[in-house]
């Protein structure tokens, strides 16, 4: 593995599947996200340009720190190498969200 680490991130969102890569992931102070910090991009000098990275650049373009809602986390993984961001439209029955809620609140007496 690397010095530091690299994280791939898959999430969903409104019914897209965002595959992104980091290098900063943690519980939020926020009660039921994760934030993501450092995303890392392909580099713009390479001959080829990927449309669904380009998409993927422009909608997080000038953020610093992105928090997720954990319900919506399909996997994390720490990788040895960065690939490809993207994002992906979900179809089939491939992911869906929890049945019930992420906690269960307290009954009052």
């Amino acid at each position: 593995m690397a010095d530091t680490p690299i994280y791939k991130i898959i999430f969903f969102n409104q019914g897209s599947i965002y595959e992104v890569y980091a290098r900063q992931i943690f519980q939020s102070d926020l009660y039921g996200f994760i934030e993501i910090e450092e995303m890392i991009f392909g580099e713009r000098s390479a001959m080829v340009v990927d449309p669904s990275e380009e998409r993927l650049k422009a909608e997080f373009e000038g953020v610093s720190r992105s928090y997720i809602p954990m319900h919506a986390v399909v996997r994390i993984d720490e990788v040895a190498k960065q690939g490809v961001g993207k994002i992906s439209e979900a179809s089939g029955n491939n992911v869906s969200p929890f049945p019930m809620p992420a906690f269960t609140p307290k009954k009052s007496d």
